[in-house]
Order: structure tokens, then sequence, then C-alpha cells
């Protein structure tokens, strides 16, 4: 659980703030209230960003080393602050400072795992006392996202993502990720997938069987991300870092959310290293990470 990575220094608490990817992802119908149904297995990583929390007497403040991010209502930490204080009814403001290594708008979460890591941190920082469950209620306002960053691990995710059931820890191996410079819009590829034409969708039973095995290559044989064929015919360049993953030795390669950012499980650090370098001349954006369970 996040909360096992926050330290709590006199009126500070220290949080990691985990990116997450999609073993597998189903887009379902759409609902009624306009959102869709997905069915997806979702794993923490090891890329994170640092987020700092300081209680103070009153008001909200957020900081970020990214100069072109909101610090106001626009921001998700900004708006868990303030759904915690007025979930609890505790008095009182906070600091926040967030140091960004997870890219932005890059389908990893990142927003939202800033909003569990102020939710988390607070929790303690103030003696809240509020379980996992009472947490997550609280971050399912902010997103649907949201409560599983509260919990982190191996998880499938169904409903808007926020019906959450616990799966067998995905085993040790090296993943890297790389994330091309442009930005992709979820509603978007939300809105073309109603009219697109699926002819693969995922064996997400398959995968969960695999993660019940720890079989690391049946689980890399089953990724898949249905938004993954709307997004590359949008974006090209999606679909040749997929191919060159798989030729500098990938055992499976997706892409994550929404995209734009690509991943690839590789049997062991060399080769992935062997990988990165290979595309560290071309994106800023290349990270080897591994499973946080």
């Amino acid at each position: 659980m996040l909360s096992d990575h926050i330290i709590i220094t006199g009126n500070r608490a220290i949080s990691r703030s985990f990116a997450k990817i999609n073993l597998t992802l189903d887009v379902l119908d759409r609902r009624d209230d306009g959102y869709h149904d997905v069915r997806m297995i979702m794993q923490t990583v090891s890329l994170f960003d640092l987020v700092l929390v300081d209680r103070t007497e009153k008001g909200i403040g957020v900081k970020t080393n990214l100069k072109f991010l909101p610090v106001n209502e626009k921001n998700l930490a900004y708006l868990a602050a303030r759904e915690f204080f007025s979930a609890t009814g505790i008095r009182g403001g906070c600091k926040i400072m967030i140091h960004k290594n997870i890219p932005v708008a890059a389908g990893l979460a990142g927003g939202s795992g800033n909003a569990a890591a102020v939710l988390a941190a607070l929790n303690k920082l103030c003696g809240a006392g509020l379980t996992a469950d009472e947490l997550c209620r609280i971050g399912l306002r902010l997103g649907a996202d949201v409560p599983y960053c509260i919990l982190g691990g191996t998880y499938l995710a169904e409903g808007i993502g926020e019906r959450l059931t616990p799966l067998p820890p995905m085993p040790k191996c090296t993943i890297l990720m790389v994330k091309p410079a442009i930005n992709v819009s979820t509603a978007a590829v939300y809105n073309a997938i109603d009219n697109a034409k699926i002819e693969l969708r995922p064996d997400t039973q398959a995968v969960s069987d695999a993660l019940g095995r720890g079989d690391i290559e049946q689980i890399a044989a089953g990724l898949s991300n249905v938004m993954g064929a709307v997004t590359e015919d949008m974006y090209p360049i999606v679909r040749g870092i997929k191919e060159k993953m798989i030729k500098n030795g990938a055992i499976g390669a997706e892409m994550s959310g929404s995209g734009p950012t690509v991943f690839g499980i590789f049997p062991d650090f060399a080769s992935a290293k062997r990988s990165h370098d290979s595309f560290a001349y071309q994106f800023k954006d290349v990270f080897i990470t591994e499973p946080v369970n």
C-alpha cells in the first residue's frame, strides 16, 4: 500500500507517488453517465514522484518543479487536500511540494498518484486513522484511478476503474518505459474507440492466471490494450517504439493507458539497458523500472 512508503518527520510527510502501467486494458460499453466500463490489470512500477506535505494552520498551497503545471483547483493534489479536510472535519491546512519525475499526460496516472499520495500523507500526518477503504472512497471523488493508486500493486480494475480485486503480484522483472514528446487526449481516444473496429481484445483472465503461476513469459505474451490501435493510428510513433522494443529483445511490449508511453518487459537488466541507450538519444523520457508490489 502507498502508506507503507510514507515517512513522517515532525510536521512533514514524505511520500513516493508511483507510476502505473496497464498489463491489459479493455474498454467495454459507454455508460449512461458518459463514462466507459473497463476491465484491466494495473501494475505499480518503481518510477515515482516525490511528494512532501507540511501541515499549516490554514490554507492549501501547492508547488512543483514544473512551472507549467497548475497549482490551484486544477491540480488533483490540491483537490485531494481539500477533500481530505472536508471529509474528516480536521481543521488546518497544508503546503504540498511535488517533484515530478513521472511524465505528464503519459498514461501513467501521475496526477492520480499525486492525489493518492496527498491523501495517504495527510491521513498519517493528521492522525486521522482512515482505513484504506475510507481513503479510497474519498479518492474516487477525485478520479477513477485514485483508489488504485492508494492501494498499489497488482489489481484487476473493473467498472470505471474503481472496482478493484487484488491479484497475485507480478514477478520480478525489468521494465523499460519510453514516452515520446507528444500529449494524447484521453477523451479523444475514448471517443474514437466508440467507432473503432476492435479486432483483438485482451485475454485478461489468461494474464491473471499467468500472474498466479509467476509466469513472466506468458504475462508478457498477454500484454494488450485496445486503446493502442486508436492511439497508434493517431500517432504512428507509438507503434514504432513498440516494434523497436521487440526488436531490441523485449519479450512483450504495449502502450499504457491512453498513451503515449510504451513499456516493454525484458528478460534481464542488461538487455533493457541496451534498449534504453538506443532510445535515449531520441527521447527525453526513457526509464528502466521494475514492479512494485
